[in-house]
């Protein structure tokens, strides 16, 4: 078997939208630079995710230099979105977490809107100093994360894919499959595992830079969602449910929270140190 090696880097500007793919991302304390730095909020101030809105998935969010946005949807002008001004702050929950945020222009706001049918808010996080804890069960103290779920970094396998998907294959909704990565929305994708060996790990090295293996992902009604078509099925949580199950988890991949700074490249080696 070859060695493993880093076979693909994903970023997602804004949470919940389109991955990008990229050939390198600079890894801060609380996540990959440019990594779920925005994300949308109803009325209320809660955040919207693809769980109440499948077609988040339909919209793009390119990067552009200095951490402003580049929007774009099937059907649509795109519109460039500039990050900010630091000015007053809105509270808005993510999951359960309370945190302070500056909201984008209003064109953002009712371009986004109008390609979900729905209110929303573009807002974004920047500012250190209001970034959230991660829970202290699997954190050091005062370690940070943006707008992720709960952790800065998410790792899967492809030996690990492939394994699902021959479950998959084998079970009653065999047509589903096989499902890609991008159900997953990972930020590093690792080739030349064996199947499941992530599972085993607790600390790891992509290129130069080192890593805590924290925590199992528990997987949500997201990855049932089709990133291209926005259409929902009933794998992989059904598969997952069978043979990936922890009390109430569903699991796959792995959270990481990085334990120096640095730059990964794709084609980078990745050691397992523990």
């Amino acid at each position: 078997m070859p060695s493993p090696e880093l076979s693909a880097v994903h970023i997602h500007p804004v949470k919940s939208l389109a991955a990008c793919a990229v050939g390198e991302a600079a890894v801060e304390p609380w996540g990959l630079d440019g990594d779920r730095r925005w994300m949308l909020v109803d009325h209320t101030g809660k955040v919207v995710t693809q769980r109440q809105q499948p077609r988040m998935a339909l919209i793009s969010a390119t990067p552009v230099p200095g951490g402003g946005i580049v929007l774009t949807a099937p059907g649509g002008a795109a519109l460039a979105v500039e990050v900010p001004e630091p000015r007053e702050t809105a509270g808005v929950v993510l999951h359960r977490s309370r945190l302070d945020v500056v909201e984008a222009a209003r064109s953002a706001h009712a371009w986004l809107g109008e390609h979900l049918g729905a209110e929303v808010r573009l807002v974004h996080l920047d500012a250190p100093d209001r970034r959230r804890l991660i829970d202290p069960a699997y954190a050091r103290p005062g370690e940070t994360v943006s707008l992720a779920d709960g952790f800065p970094l998410l790792l899967t396998t492809l030996a690990s894919l492939d394994a699902l998907n021959s479950l998959i294959a084998a079970g009653d909704h065999a047509g589903e499959g096989p499902l890609p990565m991008n159900r997953f929305r990972p930020n590093a994708v690792v080739a030349g595992t064996d199947a499941w060996a992530e599972d085993g790990w607790s600390r790891i090295a992509i290129g130069e830079v080192t890593f805590r293996v924290v925590k199992p992902s528990a997987r949500c009604v997201i990855t049932t969602t089709d990133q291209h078509t926005a259409r929902r099925g009933s794998e992989p949580l059904r598969t997952l449910a069978r043979y990936r199950r922890s009390g109430k988890d569903l699991l796959f991949g792995q959270n990481l929270i990085p334990d120096t700074a640095g730059v990964i490249r794709v084609g980078d080696p990745v050691r397992i140190l523990g």
